[in-house]
């Protein structure tokens, strides 16, 4: 009698895991990065009440302000 081979996984399956883990991947990583904008912003704003910091970044008040202002997805 002959002996059936059978895939051990679905292919389909497979191809769904690795396009969700992708999907999950690249948004975790943008909101990483979202995050860290974020927390970069927040400190600049804190920054710019000291003009001797802002001098030694090489930006005006107005610069560190406008920048700290943005949404974090830009």
């Amino acid at each position: 009698m002959p002996t059936l081979i059978l895939p051990s996984a679905r292919p389909a399956a497979r191809v769904n895991q690795l396009i969700w883990g992708t999907l999950l991947t690249v948004r975790w990583r943008a909101l990483r990065r979202q995050w860290a904008r974020r927390k970069q912003r927040e400190a600049l704003r804190e920054l710019a009440d000291d003009a001797h910091l802002l001098r030694d970044l090489g930006l005006t008040r107005e610069q560190a302000l406008e920048e700290a202002d943005k949404p974090f997805w830009q």
